[in-house]
């Protein structure tokens, strides 16, 4: 199990990498070009595809375990995203605990909460179209 939980993390790293690359891309083209209204919520969908093609990708790398073994992938990718959010966002960027809360804000266009959704499911679904579960 250890090993499966290493190579969960490198494959999480690839997904947060993704997602800083994601929000560069909001942030310096998208926005000024169309909008945060429109670029938040596009934003959102955008990583919640690159999330599932990352773990599609991945999941051979997992080699064989059993179906409810993704399931455990994708909540310990759900507290590591967590994680990141808010102790990156808080200690290193200096953002204010009620503005990192704001992420789960669906009224703004933010889509995090589906981008988490997408992140805990995207293991076993990634497995099962691969025929892995």
């Amino acid at each position: 199990m250890l090993k499966v939980a290493v190579k969960s993390i490198a494959v999480w790293l690839v997904i947060v990498i993704a997602a800083i690359f994601n929000g560069a891309i909001r942030e310096k083209l998208l926005i000024p070009f169309i909008g945060s209204d429109i670029s938040l919520p596009l934003s959102g969908i955008t990583l919640s595809a690159l999330v599932f093609i990352i773990t599609y990708v991945a999941i051979p790398f997992f080699g064989n375990v059993k179906s409810g073994v993704y399931l455990l992938i994708g909540a310990f990718w759900i507290l590591l995203t967590l994680a990141f959010e808010y102790l990156f966002g808080h200690y290193v960027m200096g953002t204010p605990w009620h503005e990192i809360n704001q992420v789960f804000t669906l009224l703004n266009g933010n889509l995090f909460i589906i981008v988490l959704i997408v992140t805990a499911l995207s293991p076993w679904a990634a497995a099962r179209l691969r025929g892995k579960a």
